[in-house]
């Protein structure tokens, strides 16, 4: 299994699309076995989620993610873990224990041109993916 996060100064960075870095896990019998940092040099999220597939990611944490940075991870096959702050060593430690906070509607609160109104519903608790 591989894991991305979007990275900078050793916590998951908060807007995707402007992604400059990932630190990548490389996980095996559930711990992390090697970590590597790879520079997208300012891609944009089509690109970004490119790096990821041609990278063999399997999932990416990061914070805020629009929905066309979603369509192409989900199109890539990438599992999403979206609205995550703090460390990311700490996030995907998180993860492997099945502890990770995260929000399954990140986008809807993220991109002030998407705003939804109050009843809007991505799909409830525990979904991955915010299907529209």
């Amino acid at each position: 299994m591989r894991i991305a996060v979007a990275y900078e100064d050793g916590n998951v960075f908060q807007h995707f699309g402007h992604t400059e870095r990932f630190k990548v896990y490389d996980i095996e019998n559930g711990k992390v076995q090697v970590t590597l940092t790879v520079n997208t040099n300012g891609s944009g999220h089509g690109a970004l989620a490119d790096i990821l597939k041609k990278g063999s990611v399997n999932t990416l944490i990061c914070g805020g993610i629009g929905d066309g940075a979603k369509r192409a991870l989900a199109e890539a096959g990438i599992e999403l873990y979206g609205g995550v702050s703090g460390d990311a060593d700490k996030a995907v430690a998180d993860l492997l224990a099945g502890n990770l906070k995260y929000n399954p509607d990140v986008a809807c609160n993220h991109h002030g041109e998407h705003h939804h109104g109050d009843g809007h519903d991505c799909g409830g608790q525990g979904e991955h993916h915010c299907h529209e």
